[in-house]
């Protein structure tokens, strides 16, 4: 899908407060803890199955 040293990263742009536990399940899993952290993550169609999942509360740019 992607080669080895794919990266994305991924930014909280909205809080997870009120949503599924699923969905801060998900956001925790990605790395990031708090509004406007940054975290780059390894591009593989897990993650990208992850950030799909939480879509409206991430921003994602390939680096």
């Amino acid at each position: 899908m992607s080669d080895n040293n794919g990266k994305i990263k991924v930014t909280l742009i909205k809080s997870p407060i009120g949503t599924k536990q699923e969905h801060r399940a998900s956001v925790r899993g990605l790395g990031l803890r708090r509004m406007h952290h940054s975290v780059t993550v390894e591009d593989t169609p897990a993650v990208r199955g992850i950030i799909n999942s939480v879509r409206f509360l991430v921003k994602s740019e390939v680096v």
